[in-house]
């Protein structure tokens, strides 16, 4: 009886052992596990393919805004919105990658910060708005792999981009120039003003920097200081910055010129009423009577070659000429002169001129000076709203003032003595030349 159950025993053992053999369960597992990878894999793919073609369309934007915005600068908005699309399908070739952008995709406007919304009016220059897609009614959206087994055939893909104008404080109101820019001592600036160079700047003792200026060059270890250090400077050491600039004004100078004459041009003045060129046999002096005011005038100087604005007041007119230009006590409202001049006193002053009208940074009134050489200047230097251009040097005297609004611009240096007082506006400066700047907006 015992052998009888011993032998049911084992029986049974060997039966539930059977049912409980696992001999290829692992090969089940496997073909799971490919199966569900291939799928993660097919994701993944897909997705990486998407983010490609994303970022391929948002490059193409991005180039495409930067074109048309800077084509815009100086060609109509054909032309720009043209070379926008002319760069983007370098970019992406419509035989590769179908019409990703055409000119109706590209518009010129507004773009306000704040509420981050484009408008749009094609006249304008300051902001423009570009869209590029691939989609499927275009028949160039983005194809899926794997994904089209689970109803995903292609992708839409939509990107745009929103580019800028601006214009650098530093060119609006401040020194700015390529070369060095030298401030002796003695000299107050405020709050907001700007001094730059390409190269570098030179301080001697006792000049002030309210919190708020700026002094920048490209590496302010080359700031050059007395061996008193910034002791003797207040406020010059937190006004430091680094950074190089693209003077773009200075290669506009023969742009301004032509600007004179040509009312569709950026640099045609309020006050000209008539675009027609007055020429005029000034002789060696020049009084404000022999002006038409709103006109512009090509002033021819006696055998000097010397034209001297006598101590007047002269307003609302351009002057052109070839001469140099010298002003003797003169005050200038609403008036432009540009001197072809080259040499290093093509335009210059010989005691007290006043550039603008002080009317507490009120818009109107200034005056642009402009020199294809160079600017000098003796004792007090008054600006109000108004602007040096030089493509040479600037240099001035003791006691200059630009409390009320103040713009150097110098193709070469800027060297100022002592007992300069320097501030910010931030209005009154609108009759001012200058270039456009571009970013991406944010």
């Amino acid at each position: 009886m015992t052998e009888f159950f011993k032998r049911r025993t084992a029986l049974v053992k060997r039966t539930i052992d059977g049912f409980r053999n696992e001999d290829g369960g692992i090969t089940v597992l496997n073909v799971f596990l490919v199966v569900v990878i291939a799928l993660l894999g097919g994701v993944a793919i897909d997705m990486a393919n998407l983010i490609t073609a994303r970022t391929q369309l948002q490059i193409a934007a991005d180039v495409a805004a930067h074109a048309a915005i800077y084509t815009r600068d100086s060609e109509d908005k054909d032309d720009a919105k043209a070379k926008a699309v002319e760069l983007a399908l370098q970019n992406m070739p419509d035989s590769v990658y179908g019409e990703i952008l055409t000119v109706d995709d590209i518009h010129f406007g507004t773009w306000d910060k704040a509420s981050q919304t484009f408008t749009i009016n094609d006249d304008l220059r300051g902001a423009v708005y570009v869209k590029t897609d691939r989609l499927s009614e275009k028949a160039n959206a983005v194809t899926a792999f794997l994904l089209q087994f689970a109803g995903f055939n292609n992708f839409d893909v939509v990107t745009t981009s929103v580019f800028e104008t601006y214009r650098p404080s530093c060119l609006r109101e401040g020194f700015v120039a390529e070369e060095r820019v030298d401030m002796q001592s003695n000299n107050g600036f405020y709050n907001g003003f700007c001094i730059h160079s390409n190269s570098h700047v030179e301080v001697n003792n006792n000049n002030f920097f309210e919190p708020g200026t700026i002094v920048s060059m490209p590496n302010v270890e080359d700031l050059v200081l007395p061996s008193s250090g910034f002791e003797k400077n207040e406020g010059l050491e937190a006004a430091l910055r680094e950074g190089e600039m693209n003077i773009r004004i200075l290669d506009r100078i023969v742009d301004i010129e032509n600007g004179m004459t040509d009312p569709d041009s950026r640099y045609y003045r309020d006050w000209v009423t008539q675009p027609e060129v007055i020429t005029l046999e000034a002789g060696s002096k020049l009084n404000a009577s022999e002006l038409t005011s709103g006109r512009v005038h090509e002033v021819k100087c006696g055998g000097s070659g010397t034209l001297t604005f006598q101590a007047e007041l002269f307003t609302d007119a351009v002057v052109m000429t070839d001469c140099e230009v010298k002003f003797q006590g003169s005050e200038l409202h609403d008036f432009t002169v540009i001197s072809r001049a080259t040499s290093d006193d093509a335009i210059s002053a010989s005691s007290n001129p006043i550039f603008g009208r002080d009317d507490d940074c009120a818009d109107g009134g200034g005056a642009q000076i402009v020199t294809y050489g160079g600017y000098k200047s003796a004792a007090k230097l008054s600006m109000f709203g108004s602007q040096l251009l030089a493509a040479g040097d600037v240099n001035f005297a003791a006691q200059a003032s630009g409390i009320k609004g103040a713009s150097i611009i110098a193709g070469g240096e800027i060297d100022g003595t002592s007992l300069a007082q320097m501030g910010f506006c931030g209005s009154g400066m609108t009759d001012n030349f200058e270039a456009e700047y571009f970013r991406m907006a944010g």
